[in-house]
């Protein structure tokens, strides 16, 4: 396994060839003072950018026509002197300078327009490359080029790597070859695939070539759930996760419940920009880096902050002293974060990866991730490889499909004591009726859309004691053996036509229940009939997260590892690191707030990305209860880094503590 290094800096440098004096403010003592002041032991450098420049002499592509000496050697070597890692970076899926030497290379639609960002010769953008043309091969080369000049780098970082369907002279070659049919959309989706396949092989042997224990990092924004095909190109994982890029503060944590299951290490990626990457200028807060820094420590992964630097070459300081406040922190703790491993009762099995959709999200996934983030629970967010032995429940939301072989391990599971809740049609077969013993009749689908639930007693909140709306329909069920956890009410009717609607949105509910339930509970399997997690990842009611929490809740019951009294915004994780015979608890609180509204400027290139998802100021927590039930007695607790003891209790398994206040990230060392 290839170890990172905790404090990384990923320095975007994508320069247009119409800026003049690229570098000619690089100055190497203070390049290193900068990253000193930031805390920084390792830094992304640029051999090639999307433009398709280089930053150093080149015998295989072009340096930037306003560069004058070999930037990255000297930042190169800057780095190395003060003992600072230095992994380096090429553009690998797109490529202007390239583009305009050889167009045919282009991805190209099956309609015959170009694909990528920029879909005309002369439009703003970057053009996007096929991997089945010859561009591979100019990039190989490359790659090369630049291991045999740096042979002591910390690894090779590859960039946007994607292909999309294409129908360039080429791709149509590889359908010709493979039987494949250029008018059928799967087997353009077939030939993308080849595409893909061809780049892996090739780049990572081009960087393995020379020195084969190279590390090589393929970046596409996401590590996709189940997508395992292609981890044997990989030395370690970057999550790419700016909160403020679109992604939100919730990808993040979902991410690496994934990926620190996995046999690799793994590092975040946020950004100090306010909104995403090419933000010349653009800060966030100091107190949203110290959080989202610490979250990546609290979910187990090592920190890399997202800069862009300046053409000429000078790392800004406001930015690195907006990086230091985070990274010495950081720092601090490291300690008690390498060589860690997540204690979870749950695992959530991601819709995404069994039934392989294409894609960065299942809907059911996001929602039944955020609930369970917001409810405190300790869980996994797993693919259908994983072994469910470690986990005392397993959660399919909305839309998981089982077949055969999962339908076992899944019989299996429930045969060694272990729980399962079900939502929506995961659970079903094709005709909608259950694959487990959930204690009901099925009838198929509801037709009205929206239904509405009147939450069974000790169900959902106390503030929704009447129908409550479901915004997606549910399956129509009737315990038999099993406990109804709420009845549904029928609309009148749907909202259809001149003649059937009702005020601005949906029609209101029937006085009297339908006769079908909202759920049932039939021993150590919970059934809810609704999309829960869809609609919470849609609309986001308060009342759909409660009425979820407290179905985890009644089904997980005794087994559940912590309790708090943690608000919902508040984050908590449990890890073991086992070296040290020790648990650590991390405890994360931060209010977001959206700012900002979708703005276009007439006339110019900038325009408002929408709501943005902001941490400005850190208030306290006080009084901050904790029980945990762990498998190892605990011998002290210790607020870390501190190294101040914390008084607590421990009777019949259960050890009891309370914070009397923390900011942002505290950690609790507990020794056994």
């Amino acid at each position: 396994m290839h170890h990172l290094r905790f404090r990384q800096i990923h320095l975007d440098f994508h320069t247009s060839p119409a800026i003049p004096g690229i570098g000619e403010a690089f100055d190497k003592r203070e390049w290193q003072a900068t990253l000193k002041a930031g805390h920084v032991n390792s830094i992304t450098l640029f051999a090639k950018c999307h433009h398709g420049w280089h930053y150093h002499e080149t015998a295989t592509g072009k340096l930037h026509p306003n560069l004058k000496f070999d930037l990255l050697r000297a930042q190169f070597d800057a780095c190395k002197e003060i003992d600072v890692n230095a992994p380096i970076y090429l553009s690998a899926g797109v490529d202007n300078v390239a583009f305009e030497a050889h167009p045919e290379w282009h991805e190209i639609s099956h309609e015959g327009q170009w694909v990528g960002w920029s879909r005309s010769p002369i439009g703003t953008g970057f053009h996007r490359l096929c991997f089945n043309s010859p561009y591979t091969d100019y990039l190989c080369a490359q790659i090369r080029e630049t291991v045999k000049l740096f042979p002591n780098c910390d690894g090779i970082f590859l960039d946007i790597i994607s292909q999309a369907p294409c129908c360039c002279q080429y791709c149509l070659k590889v359908m010709a070859e493979n039987g494949l049919d250029p008018n059928n959309a799967d087997d353009r989706q077939k030939c993308a695939n080849l595409a893909l396949e061809r780049y892996y092989k090739m780049t990572t042997e081009a960087a393995t070539d020379v020195i084969p224990t190279m590390p090589v990092f393929h970046n596409s924004g996401h590590i996709q759930t189940g997508e395992r095909d292609i981890l044997k190109y990989f030395s370690h994982l970057e999550l790419e996760s700016l909160p403020t890029g679109g992604w939100g503060y919730d990808h993040f944590p979902m991410s690496a419940k994934y990926t620190t299951l996995l046999d690799f290490d793994v590092m975040g990626m946020t950004g100090k920009f306010h909104t995403t990457w090419g933000e010349f200028g653009g800060f966030k807060h100091p107190n949203a880096l110290r959080y989202e820094c610490a979250a990546m420590l609290a979910y187990g992964s090592k920190c890399s902050v997202g800069d862009q630097l300046h053409p000429n070459g000078q790392l800004d300081q406001s930015t690195y002293d907006l990086i230091g406040a985070a990274y010495a922190e950081v720092e601090a703790k490291e300690a008690w974060c390498d060589y860690t491993k997540n204690v979870a009762d749950i695992a959530l099995l991601s819709a995404a990866a069994v039934n392989k959709m294409s894609g960065r999200e299942a809907a059911g996934d996001t929602g039944a991730g955020r609930a369970l983030l917001e409810g405190h629970f300790l869980f996994d967010f797993i693919d259908g490889e994983m072994d469910f032995g470690p986990y005392k429940m397993l959660i399919l939301p909305d839309e998981v499909k089982v077949g055969p072989e999962l339908k076992a391990r899944l019989d299996a599971f429930l045969a060694k004591g272990g729980k399962l809740l079900l939502t929506g049609t995961s659970g079903l077969d094709a005709d909608g009726k259950p694959l487990f013993d959930m204690g009901a009749e099925f009838e198929g689908q509801s037709p009205f859309r929206p239904d509405f639930i009147k939450f069974a007693e000790d169900m959902g909140p106390d503030f929704c004691r009447t129908p409550t709306v479901m915004y997606l329909p549910s399956q129509r069920i009737k315990p038999t053996t099993g406990l109804s956890l709420g009845d549904i009410y029928d609309p009148y009717f749907n909202r259809t036509d001149y003649w059937h609607f009702c005020s601005h949105q949906h029609t209101p509910f029937k006085p009297e229940p339908s006769g079908y339930s909202a759920g049932v509970l039939n021993g150590q399997i919970l059934y809810l009939a609704h999309p829960v997690f869809s609609i919470y990842r849609g609309w986001g009611s308060v009342a759909m997260a409660e009425y979820i929490r407290d179905a985890v809740a009644l089904l997980l019951g005794a087994d559940a590892s912590i309790g708090s009294n943690l608000p919902s915004m508040a984050r908590i994780s449990v890890r073991e690191q086992a070296a040290e015979s020790r648990y650590i608890l991390h405890l994360l609180y931060a209010n977001t707030i959206a700012r900002g509204g979708a703005l276009s400027l007439a006339g110019g290139t900038v325009s408002s990305r929408g709501n943005i998802e902001v941490i400005e100021e850190l208030m306290p927590l006080r009084d901050t209860a904790v029980v945990l039930r762990l498998p190892k007695p605990i011998k002290s607790a210790t607020l870390q880094p501190q190294g101040v003891g914390l008084p607590f209790t421990q009777e019949d398994g259960e050890v009891h503590l309370t914070l009397d206040e923390f900011s942002c990230h505290q950690m609790i060392e507990l020794e056994y």
